[in-house]
């Protein structure tokens, strides 16, 4: 729901309800969504796994991450799904529905 405020003739909004409107009316609010969910993957992975990873990129709501050894992978793949529901928690269901290591 957006907030606006009346302002004598015109309507005034907040400036992260008007962004939204843009992104929306452009049909860009999942490419920004995506966007925040990769630049956040140090903050919700940790910095040990975020530094082992070499690529990020999300395909069909599939982040898809690269790690620069297979015993990093191995080791992701035990907290693989607490990732993924930290990430659906921030982000909502509706970003990522998996994550697959390579």
């Amino acid at each position: 729901m957006s907030k606006r405020y009346k302002s004598g003739k015109e309507d005034i909004q907040s400036v992260g309800d008007a962004i939204r409107n843009m992104l929306n009316s452009y049909q860009l609010t999942t490419r920004f969504d995506e966007a925040n969910l990769i630049d956040s993957w140090e903050r919700v992975a940790g910095r040990p796994i975020a530094r082992r990873t070499k690529k990020l990129y999300i395909r069909n709501k599939v982040l898809f991450v690269e790690f620069d050894s297979p015993t990093m992978r191995h080791d992701f793949s035990l907290y693989r799904a607490q990732v993924l529901d930290m990430f659906k928690k921030e982000f909502g269901a509706g970003v990522i529905t998996e994550i697959v290591a390579m």
